[in-house]
């Protein structure tokens, strides 16, 4: 698929889904909005971009549509556009869980031409007015490849590696429900309790007046749309309920060696966190060994080494279809010193 030649679509255009169809446009493809806001799709069109008022419409004849509705619309909306959709069309979402979608396009036999994803993107505003071209410019987005649907991941990899300047990490939906429940569900809970915390408190405005950089930072994502972190949470509770019971039973360590007095417990606890903290800042992930693979074989050699990428922390910079093969540039992170 050129890229010049793509037609694209884009279902539900707030923030995440608003930045995808601007980045498109910017890029000099022909793309269709559809929002289920009649005020967001005049304001699509204020800006030049076709806004149908019929999903069916934005949708037919398209290459590739991303699905950017709310987590609990999605599998709702992939029913149906994948019947108003060609049957060569590629589609995909950009939900925050996978699990959940990913068994759904199976039950219904979508899998051949549905590919889960999620851009490990944001902000705290949401929107079409706060939609920014340049918001996955080197941020990991996670695809969920099958064997079935092999190579509409191949064409999806090389649109995000090449037009949204995205780090492609392919996960199994599971192991991507698991992570993202640490690396971005948890943190709204925590945030939230936090701020929470302080909001009933009598120290509320003192503590307002004293508050810097840890508490601001400590509290970013709170300024999220309650209803999407909702809707975020109870589609991964069982992950997130999990990880926060491991979370409750660190808290208790901390409790327990404040009560103590136990400087070293509480110094080994820090030092521990610190050591995480530091290794996210000084992460290297060199290039690896580009790898090459057969084209029209039943791809679980390509399937078994993207699974293992991802589920390594590494991720894609290339995706090369030629005649007779698939070739993959990706990174790799440093082994430990």
């Amino acid at each position: 698929m050129l890229v010049d030649r793509l037609r694209a679509a884009v279902v539900g255009t707030g923030l995440i889904g608003g930045s995808i169809l601007l980045r498109l446009r910017e890029r000099g493809i022909d793309v269709a909005g559809w929002d289920p806001d009649a005020a967001t799709r005049a304001e699509g069109r204020s800006r030049g971009v076709s806004y149908p008022d019929a999903l069916a419409d934005a949708v037919r004849d398209r290459d590739v549509v991303f699905l950017c509705g709310p987590l609990s619309s999605l599998p709702g909306t992939l029913l149906t556009v994948s019947r108003w959709a060609g049957p060569d069309c590629v589609v995909t979402d950009v939900g925050s869980t996978k699990g959940g979608i990913a068994g759904y396009a199976a039950a219904h036999g979508l899998t051949d031409r549905f590919v889960p994803g999620h851009p490990m993107a944001g902000t705290e505003r949401a929107g079409l007015t706060a939609a920014a071209p340049a918001l996955f410019d080197g941020a990991a987005w996670v695809l969920c490849p099958t064997a079935a649907g092999i190579d509409r991941f191949r064409t999806l990899a090389a649109l995000l590696i090449d037009v949204f300047g995205a780090r492609v990490v392919p996960l199994e939906p599971d192991a991507h429900d698991a992570a993202a429940a640490l690396a971005s569900h948890l943190p709204h809970l925590l945030a939230g309790a936090l701020a929470a915390t302080v909001a009933d408190t009598d120290l509320r405005d003192a503590v307002l007046g004293l508050a810097a950089g840890s508490f601001r930072d400590g509290t970013r994502v709170v300024g999220t749309p309650a209803a999407r972190t909702v809707d975020m949470l109870l589609n991964n509770r069982a992950q997130v309920l999990a990880q926060l019971d491991r979370v409750a039973g660190l808290l208790d360590r901390y409790a327990a060696a404040l009560r103590d007095g136990d400087a070293a417990a509480l110094a080994a606890l820090q030092q521990r966190a610190r050591g995480l903290r530091l290794a996210l800042l000084d992460r290297e992930l060199p290039a690896a060994t580009p790898r090459a693979f057969p084209l029209g074989m039943a791809g679980e050699d390509e399937l078994a080494y993207l699974l293992a990428l991802g589920a390594a922390g590494g991720y894609l910079t290339g995706c090369e279809v030629t005649p007779g093969t698939v070739t993959y540039a990706a990174h790799l992170p440093a082994a430990p010193a």
